[in-house]
Formats: C-alpha cells, sequence, structure tokens
C-alpha cells in the first residue's frame, strides 16, 4: 500500500476529478489524501452546477496543519489534476518541492487538466502556461491527451509517432499520451513513451465517453506502479480498465464506477 496526496477537483454526484481518481486509487489497496482545488455539485457539463474554489491559502493552511501533525513525511506519491488558477499550480509546485525535500523516492504523477479536442483550452491560459513552467518539470509521470500534449511541448501531435517526439521533448521520463490519432479511422492511441522506448495501445474511437475517464487513466496508471508493475505493463492494464469502465456506462450519464470496480480494479 502508498499513501497519495491528490490535489483536483471534486464533486458530489458522479465521478470526475479526485471523486474518480482517489476512489480507483483506494479500490486498488492505496490511501489517499484527497486535497480539492474546487467542490462542485456534479461535473459543469450538466444543465447546471454549483460549488467554489478552494483558495491557495486554504490549501497551503491544510498542508501546513497536516506538516504539524507530523504526517506529510508519511506520503509515497502526489497526484495533481485540476488546477483551475495560475497560483493554484504554484501551490502544487511548492508542496511537490516541500514533499521530496523530505522524500526525495516521492512519485509524482502530473495529470495537466488543460483542454480537450475539440474545443481547446478550458481553464485560464495563465494556468496552462504555470503548468507547463512549474509543474512539469517537476513531474516523474504526466498524462496528457493529445491537445495536451501538443500544448505543453508546443509541437503538432499527429499520430504516434510526433506523439513520441512531443512526449521526449517534454522532459518527464514517462509520458502516457492518450487520444493519439491512430491509422485507421476507427481508432485511437494510447502512447507510453520512456527513455528506454515506447509502447503503443490502440482502442475504439468512440462518439462520446463519459467524464471522467481522463482522471480514471491516470488514478489506475499510478496505482499499478505503486505496485511495482512495469510501465508498460501498467499501462496496458489501465487502459483495459478504462475500457471496461466505459463499457459499464453505456447509456449512463457518468462513469458507474461503483458497479463495475470488481472488473476494471483487476
Amino acid at each position: 500500500m502508498a499513501r497519495v496526496l491528490a490535489i483536483s477537483s471534486q464533486v458530489v454526484r458522479g465521478h470526475v476529478g479526485n471523486s474518480a481518481a482517489g476512489f480507483a486509487l483506494q479500490r486498488m489497496g492505496h490511501e489517499v489524501w484527497v486535497m480539492p482545488t474546487v467542490v462542485l455539485s456534479n461535473h459543469p457539463g450538466h444543465p447546471h452546477a454549483a460549488g467554489t474554489r478552494i483558495t491557495p491559502e486554504t490549501l497551503r493552511d491544510m498542508l501546513s496543519a497536516l506538516g504539524r501533525n507530523g504526517w506529510l513525511g508519511e506520503l509515497d506519491a502526489v497526484m495533481t489534476g485540476y488546477l483551475p488558477t495560475a497560483e493554484h499550480v504554484r501551490f502544487a509546485a511548492e508542496t511537490v518541492t516541500q514533499l521530496r525535500g523530505r522524500r526525495p523516492e516521492l512519485v509524482v504523477l502530473v495529470d495537466p487538466v488543460l483542454g480537450d479536442d475539440p474545443g481547446g483550452l478550458y481553464v485560464a491560459a495563465s494556468a496552462a502556461d504555470a503548468v507547463r513552467e512549474h509543474l512539469i518539470p517537476l513531474a516523474d509521470i504526466t498524462t496528457p491527451n493529445r491537445f495536451e500534449l501538443a500544448f505543453l511541448a508546443a509541437a503538432e501531435v499527429t499520430d504516434s509517432a510526433s506523439a513520441g517526439l512531443a512526449a521526449a521533448r517534454l522532459g518527464p521520463p514517462q509520458v502516457l499520451a492518450t487520444s493519439i490519432p491512430a491509422a485507421g479511422e476507427e481508432s485511437l492511441c494510447n502512447l507510453l513513451w520512456q527513455r528506454a522506448g515506447s509502447a503503443t495501445r490502440e482502442v475504439p474511437r468512440l462518439a462520446a465517453v463519459p467524464h471522467g475517464t481522463g482522471d480514471l487513466l491516470a488514478a489506475l496508471y499510478l496505482g499499478h506502479v505503486l505496485r511495482g508493475t512495469q510501465p508498460a505493463e501498467a499501462m496496458w492494464r489501465s487502459v483495459a480498465g478504462v475500457a471496461v469502465a466505459i463499457q459499464a456506462s453505456q447509456e449512463a450519464d457518468e462513469l458507474q464506477l461503483v458497479g463495475s470496480q470488481e472488473r476494471w480494479s483487476a
């Protein structure tokens, strides 16, 4: 079992952000310390949503309290997700630096929740720039989609070859990139890039998928890595787990993680 600090969004209903990633990591046997950057009633893609941002000052106070209780040295990993402002990004980067000072072997996964095709950025440009400048250089693992990889690497990403070049340019030792165009129009490619080589796995191109699949994939990958699974095997298992969750969620407006947990966690 590993202890993971998860810094991302949280919802009352549904499984996106930490409400997906936290549960996935817990189901895999890890302890998760959930630190929300925003708290919402539900994913804002629904007709109505309400909630609030948690200010970076409040997050710093929370982290400080954990430290004063003597607990921060217990953490094995940090996972970051939705960070709505540049100041939230700076808080996350400060946290990683502080925790690495205590535990140099800390595993850091940055899920750069910045935007997607075809709409582009859905966070402020200043927040996206801050992720590229301050957080990506601290990551051991990052899990961008095609749009995010192209943005962060400032490169064209049109296929797995160009994705591999962009991943190498990005910097972290492991880059798990999703939604890369494949040779056939019916599929998409997931690419795992490492300095020692790369691995790919194609998945069917679906007309629509539930929100939260990226959060789930990042959490499953981190969960497998923390179990000691080799990266390529961790990628294959994670992609398969997400496919199972999507299949179980057909005709639903959210990922159905609870009912399908026996399958995707395996």
